[in-house]
């Protein structure tokens, strides 16, 4: 099956995609282009995935560079092909190497490409709330600017993540949110009883115009929504399965 790839006319001419699950050579849960080698998948199916995502990318399997994301607003910049032993912990990457793939992994999470073509810099970087409301989106942008970009001439966007219609949290979050700031609830909508329905792609879109940037978009696919094309850790979850695929999006000069 063929790849499928989403990309945003922001984003051109730089070469990059958000990758549906479609197309892979995972099967049983991971069905499909699963690419996160942290799951519990066959890993020559993962391999053979992310394989395939660096040829459509027009790059060697070196060149796919992943991080060890672990929900933070730390931001690296990558200079050279890296192992899989030698994946930095961040969440946000940058560069200005020609041919160098940059690929963050979501399954609900924001996953958000930048990029500053006049300058040749490009960016990604995985954005869960607890990431988003730390200040990643903005840290990719300052590491950006580190390395030559304009902050006026940056283009974001969002990929396929949780929509506000699926994402139901409890009290306990919505309070955290109060405590940073009053303004926050502008991102939430009341749910069942006292639960209340949050927007996580409203509130990386906020940030990323805050920052000052050219402009931000959402592509506006939701992950839980849609199972034939995204995996969704959230559906996962209420499904009661043991584990789930990573979806991959990526950028290059």
């Amino acid at each position: 099956m063929t790849l499928e790839i989403l990309t945003s006319d922001l984003l051109s001419p730089v070469t990059h995609g958000f990758f549906t699950r479609k197309g892979g050579a995972s099967s049983g849960i991971f069905d499909g282009l699963n690419c996160g080698l942290g799951s519990s998948d066959q890993r020559e199916a993962v391999t053979l995935n992310r394989a395939r995502v660096a040829e459509a990318m027009g790059a060697s399997e070196d060149a796919l560079i992943g991080i060890h994301q672990v929900h933070s607003p730390t931001v690296t910049t990558i200079v050279e092909p890296q192992s899989g032993e030698d994946r930095p912990r961040a969440d946000g990457m940058v560069t200005n190497v020609p041919g160098l793939v940059l690929g963050i992994l979501t399954a609900d999470c924001q996953p958000v490409l930048f990029s500053e073509p006049d300058a040749g810099v490009v960016g990604a970087a995985h954005a869960g709330w607890r990431g988003t409301l730390d200040g990643v989106l903005e840290a990719t942008i300052d590491a950006m600017v580190d390395i030559g970009a304009r902050r006026d001439k940056i283009r974001a966007v969002i990929g396929p993540s949780i929509s506000q219609a699926a994402y139901e949290v409890g009290p306990e979050f919505f309070d955290s949110f109060m405590s940073q700031s009053p303004g926050n609830s502008h991102f939430f909508q009341a749910g069942k009883g006292d639960r209340y329905m949050f927007d996580l792609p409203g509130l990386g879109l906020s940030k990323l115009n805050a920052a000052g940037i050219a402009s931000a978009a959402w592509t506006g696919h939701c992950t839980y929504q849609d199972a034939a094309r995204f995996y969704s850790y959230r559906r996962t979850t209420h499904a009661s399965e043991v584990d789930y695929g990573r979806l991959i999006s990526c950028i290059r000069l």
